[in-house]
C-alpha cells in the first residue's frame, strides 16, 4: 500500500469541517497529521463558532488526531490572524506537511483568500468539498 501524504485540516468543530474529514478520510492519498483551529485565548473558544475548547479537546481525543491550537486575541486583527496561523503551518511545513484540507462550501472568495494566504509559505489548500 503506498504512504499517504500527511495533510492538516482546518477545523472548526462544525459540519463543513466534519464534512471535509470524512472526504479525506475516505481518500487513498491523505492521512489527517493534525487538526488545526484558530482558538479566541480571551474566550477559550473555537474563534469561528464559539465552540469550548474542552469539546474541541473531546472531538480530536476520539477522531485520535492531534490538535493544534492557533491562539489569537479577542477583537485580533486579519494581520494577528494571518501572522499567528503562518506560524503554526511554517512549523508544520517544516515536518514536511505542504498542504491544509478546508471545508469550505461554496465561498469562492474564502477560497481564493486561503490559497493566497497559504502560497505565501509555500503550502497548498485542498477543498474537498
Amino acid at each position: 500500500m503506498k504512504k499517504r501524504t500527511p495533510i492538516l485540516l482546518s477545523w472548526s468543530g462544525g459540519k463543513d469541517s466534519s464534512l471535509a474529514l470524512y472526504e479525506i478520510r475516505k481518500s487513498e492519498h491523505f492521512e489527517v497529521a493534525a487538526l488545526i483551529t484558530t482558538v479566541t485565548n480571551d474566550y477559550d473558544r473555537v474563534s469561528m463558532h464559539g465552540l469550548r475548547t474542552t469539546l474541541l479537546d473531546q472531538q480530536a481525543e476520539s477522531m485520535n488526531i492531534p490538535l493544534q491550537k492557533v491562539l489569537i486575541s479577542k477583537n485580533a486583527s486579519n494581520d494577528e490572524y494571518e501572522s499567528a496561523f503562518n506560524n503554526v503551518l511554517i512549523k508544520h511545513k517544516a515536518n514536511g506537511i505542504n498542504e491544509v484540507v478546508f471545508g469550505d462550501l461554496f465561498l469562492e472568495d474564502i477560497k481564493q483568500y486561503r490559497e493566497s494566504l497559504l502560497e505565501k509559505i509555500g503550502m497548498q489548500c485542498v477543498f474537498p468539498i
